[in-house]
């Protein structure tokens, strides 16, 4: 369901971009392909850097709809960003692909806590991280990120992933057992 990004994939993902419903809620806005293109290549770059994760969500066929990413990752945090086409919505893509980069970003790569900021008008996403037992709403629990990333307004809620919360929450899942 997730691969590594490469630039062959990205005319389908631009297109899914472009789309006015996932647009405004896009974290690297492109006005053009070639800076669709562009802004690829760097992601590509900074995760060999360590300084983002970055993975194509792909359908059951193997299409590319969507990405995710992990970006600003500073001592084993970093921010969440995530779309997926609106021919994809409301279909489960947006929860299994999250449950596969949390497992591959806390199982491979040692990170301890992912933060979502996710814009308040933003219902479907809201919805969506809500359904996930195992994020918190942290503008209260974390309130130096939360004034980092409303720095001007709020504009944005906040939420959180912690590694062992997810681990947790996983084990219960493998052995049936539901909170």
């Amino acid at each position: 369901m997730l691969k590594n990004r490469d630039l062959h994939e990205c005319h389908s993902l631009y297109n899914l971009m472009m789309d006015p419903v996932v647009f405004p809620y896009v974290r690297y806005k492109c006005q053009s392909y070639e800076q669709y293109l562009f802004i690829t290549k760097h992601l590509i770059v900074e995760e060999e850097k360590k300084t983002c994760i970055s993975r194509t969500i792909l359908n059951e066929t193997g299409h590319p709809i969507g990405t995710i990413d992990l970006y600003d990752i500073v001592n084993k945090t970093g921010f969440l960003a995530t779309w997926i086409g609106s021919p994809y919505f409301g279909k489960g893509y947006n929860q299994r692909a999250k449950e596969s980069f949390f497992a591959e970003l806390f199982l491979e790569h040692n990170i301890e806590t992912v933060f979502l900021k996710i814009r308040k008008q933003n219902i479907r996403s809201k919805k969506a991280v809500e359904k996930l037992q195992y994020v918190k709403l942290a503008n209260e629990i974390n309130q130096q990120v939360y004034k980092l990333i409303n720095n001007t307004q709020q504009i944005y809620d906040l939420y959180q992933v912690e590694r062992l919360s997810f681990l947790e929450s996983r084990e219960q899942m493998q052995h049936g057992v539901a909170t």
